[in-house]
């Protein structure tokens, strides 16, 4: 997770700081990410995001967004049955959603704000470990 960002902007604005400081988290926490495939949709289709991910050996697996006005798509891997899987990730995105402090930001601070996502993500996680058991 990366730091909010205060202002209006667009989800591209500076990702490249963002993945860097996502990548650095998961570099503190011994998790490698040669060879992670990221699933993306159309939204996230940025020459940028895609410099990013594959700068740290991150493989985006982004849709291409017709609304760039350039058909990228056969300059870039992209895995369609991969990108099916999807609906997961906005699954987890919509639990998240269940959590009104994450949902509506009342926190004033970066750091209870972000503790509240943390705390999210470890309930999601006990949940999905929980059901497997």
């Amino acid at each position: 997770m990366s730091e909010p960002q205060a202002g209006n902007h667009a989800d591209l604005y500076e990702i490249d700081k963002r993945i860097d400081e996502i990548v650095s988290q998961m570099f503190d926490a011994d998790i490698a990410v040669d060879g992670l495939f990221c699933d993306l949709d159309a939204g996230f289709d940025g020459k940028e995001l895609r410099s990013a991910l594959i700068s740290h050996g991150i493989i985006p697996n982004v849709c291409t967004n017709p609304r760039n006005g350039e058909d990228s798509k056969d300059d870039w891997l992209y895995d369609d049955e991969m990108y099916k899987e999807r609906w997961k990730i906005e699954r987890t995105n919509a639990c998240m959603d269940g959590f009104k402090a994450v949902l509506n930001r009342f926190d004033t601070t970066v750091s209870s704000w972000k503790g509240w996502n943390f705390l999210a993500f470890i309930v999601i996680s006990l949940k999905k470990i929980h059901k497997s058991n």
